[in-house]
């Protein structure tokens, strides 16, 4: 609670905190917004593949001719990364293989690194973390974002001598969603395809959000930096409302829906014939936690916490995220207090690549929200003894083999060119991490 304070005494030191944001799309462009109103922080220098996306980002969320004429923008983020007035490295391109790449020249140059890349940090992030932590520096989930928000009320239940039952966020699903192409998105978000273009929406990236990847991805993240568990066959997606988190949300025998606590889960805000869920969490995160005594249960029910019928179970949540506008408390977090907001310590979750029609043999791949594949939460012992080829390599790769509708893309299935440098430190993560399994 003294980030401000910290800040400030920087600010009158002089001595601002100084970001390199790489990738200046939404999430980026919310971050920047916020810069001109944070006094103590500065972005000296953007990257971005088209420089000029930078510029219009920054014009686009309010900063003046004079703030812009002082800022460096570039394509070259491996310049930018190594200029030394810079403390910390946001990556916010989305890209797995970019992702790392920065990440590791960052931790190479001493930098704190910022990983708005979900992508990557599930494809590399416990090595990529554990590099970090060797070289001094901080590798941080982005707060704003839902996997940052969830380890942080994951940490207040655990630190207040809570047990974790369950944690995670909300989105809109269904199970005919898996199978939803770029060509159909716009409709389940109410838009039309020229509503869309208009607004610079992405229909790849939305549909990544839709077809279960995005949420397999943030809850692996969860897993993997909480020390939670992932569900055996995959996310259940249970609708629920944020009155009936305690009660859907406990294990099995105790009339839940879970097979057992310890687990990282998204709620629904659909019912499955369609029908919103009452008080949905859609946009926010979730922890239910279980009294460890009965005084504790007691003072649930004394101070009007929403519990189920024991009055053991409970629940916490934050019914909104407001994605890159909060990334402050991550950057300043690692730059002023050494700290990340979330961080992998384990390899328990994977995201593997799932077959959203018949696949034949010569066909490319297309990654995350795209006509091909969906990604699949696997716990990652399943998917490593499995050989499930991860939704972050999914990326213009070549079937060798056909693959059946709603089967496992493996690696077996797949042309790899194993001099990779990203396939590299992929296997390099399951080598260092799989014994611990």
């Amino acid at each position: 609670m003294n980030l401000h304070h910290l800040l400030n005494a920087r600010a009158a030191a002089g001595k601002p905190v100084r970001v390199a944001l790489i990738g200046a799309g939404k999430f980026g462009s919310m971050f920047l917004s916020q810069v001109p109103h944070t006094p103590g922080l500065e972005v000296p220098v953007i990257i971005d593949i088209d420089r000029d996306r930078g510029r219009e980002a920054c014009r686009t969320v309010g900063w003046d001719q004079a703030l812009i004429a002082r800022t460096t923008f570039t394509d070259d983020g491996m310049r930018a990364i190594a200029d030394s007035a810079v403390d910390v490295v946001v990556e916010a391109t989305g890209n797995p293989a970019v992702g790392i790449r920065h990440a590791r020249a960052a931790i190479a140059a001493g930098k704190h690194v910022v990983m708005v890349n979900v992508e990557a940090d599930v494809l590399a992030g416990p090595l990529l973390a554990q590099e970090a932590r060797k070289a001094g520096v901080v590798y941080s989930l982005a707060y704003g974002d839902q996997p940052a928000l969830t380890a942080e009320m994951v940490d207040w239940a655990r630190a207040t001598g809570f047990r974790v039952v369950a944690a995670g966020k909300g989105t809109k699903y269904l199970p005919a969603y898996h199978d939803v192409t770029p060509d159909g998105v716009w409709s389940h978000y109410g838009l039309t395809a020229g509503e869309a273009q208009s607004a610079g929406m992405n229909p790849q990236m939305f549909n990544s959000f839709l077809d279960g990847t995005k949420s397999a991805i943030e809850m692996a993240a969860i897993a993997n930096a909480c020390g939670l568990d992932v569900p055996s066959d995959g996310l259940l997606f249970p609708p629920c409302g944020v009155d009936d988190l305690p009660h859907v949300m406990r294990p099995r025998d105790k009339g839940g829906v879970l097979e057992k606590a310890g687990l990282a889960e998204v709620v629904s805000s659909l019912e499955r014939d369609g029908r919103p869920v009452f008080r949905d969490l859609r946009w926010g995160v979730y922890v239910v936690l279980e009294a460890p005594n009965d005084y504790a249960a007691d003072c649930f029910k004394q101070y009007g916490l929403k519990t189920d019928a024991s009055g053991r179970y409970a629940a916490m949540y934050k019914p909104y995220h407001l994605i890159g506008l909060e990334l402050n408390i991550s950057i300043l977090s690692a730059a002023l207090r050494n700290e990340p907001t979330g961080q992998p310590h384990d390899f328990r979750g994977d995201v593997a690549a799932v077959a959203k029609r018949n696949l034949r043999a010569g066909e490319m791949l297309d990654g995350e929200g795209g006509y091909t594949v969906w990604g699949k939460l696997m716990r990652a012992s399943k998917s490593l003894a499995a050989g499930a080829l991860p939704i972050g390599l999914a990326h213009r790769v070549k079937l060798k083999n056909d693959v059946a509708h709603g089967a496992v893309v493996r690696w077996s299935d797949v042309e790899v060119d194993e001099s990779n440098d990203t396939i590299k430190t992929r296997r390099a993560m399951e080598t260092a991490f799989s014994t611990r399994r």
